[in-house]
């Protein structure tokens, strides 16, 4: 008769709370969108500022796309330092972001100054709602994602900061103003949908 030991196996580590698993997911899709978001609107002031020079339409107008667009793009460096260290992939779609985002950009400043201003209120507009909902979400988890909450907070206000200079500069004087706006605006809902899950 054998006296070896009968060896249990390891006990597995319990299951992840689903509720935890899921928290995770949200936030990944959060990051995911938001880093498509900033990297849309950095491709939007380059269509439009590509076109504003091949004008040679410069002075004021430039230097104020160039600032928000340098101001997006330290939002994008932020996702994208985000991003690596959360282990979360980026959209799939952003081959197409690249090309619609500088589309838009371009064909909104073809339409002329005012139009390329109203672009930047109907773009802000739905990032600041985003955003905001973002940043109540986030509160309710309260100090493990305060960094990120603050993070969202302070690009929030940066893109309302956007919105107001544009409206400032006659965006709403654009010609079809509302239907444009419209437009947009529910292109950028679509592209937040898309990005969250592709």
């Amino acid at each position: 008769m054998s006296t070896a030991k009968k060896t249990r196996p390891a006990k597995r580590p319990p299951p992840a709370h689903p509720g935890a698993a899921r928290q995770d997911e949200r936030i990944h899709e959060m990051l995911r969108v938001d880093h498509a978001g900033e990297y849309g609107a950095v491709r939007i002031y380059a269509g439009q500022r590509a076109v504003f020079r091949s004008l040679s339409q410069k002075g004021e107008l430039n230097e104020s796309l160039a600032r928000m667009e340098a101001e997006e793009r330290e939002h994008l460096d932020r996702f994208n330092a985000i991003l690596n260290e959360r282990h979360v992939r980026p959209t799939a779609l952003s081959p197409f972001w690249h090309v619609a985002g500088y589309a838009l950009g371009a064909a909104t400043a073809l339409m002329g100054e005012k139009a390329a201003h109203a672009c930047t209120v109907a773009v802000e507009e739905v990032i600041d709602d985003h955003y905001a909902g973002q940043i109540r979400e986030l509160e309710k988890l309260g100090e493990k994602e305060k960094p990120l909450t603050d993070t969202i907070a302070k690009f929030r206000e940066e893109e309302i900061a956007h919105r107001d200079e544009a409206l400032s500069k006659g965006a709403k004087e654009t010609p079809g103003y509302p239907l444009l706006s419209g437009a947009i605006k529910a292109a950028c809902r679509f592209a937040i949908r898309a990005s969250e899950k592709v």
